[in-house]
């Protein structure tokens, strides 16, 4: 059976990841639409979206990991 890799460890962060993707699109010029149809969207511009996220998540988590080191 299928593994479902996209449900969400924490449900109340759909909004906040969604907000995330709307802003980093608008920093690449991507035309993205929150709410709308993307099907157009270029694979390649679809990857820069999620690679960004990724890199930015990564970044918020160790800026919240250093706050925790002694």
């Amino acid at each position: 059976m299928a593994n479902n890799n996209n449900t969400l460890v924490v449900p109340q962060a759909k909004a906040a990841l969604n907000q995330l993707k709307v802003e980093i699109a608008q920093e690449l010029g991507i035309p993205f639409q929150p709410n709308a149809y993307n099907g157009n969207l270029a694979t390649r511009d679809a990857g820069a979206i999620g690679g960004n996220i990724t890199k930015r998540l990564v970044q918020i988590a160790e800026q919240q990991l250093s706050s925790f080191q002694r």
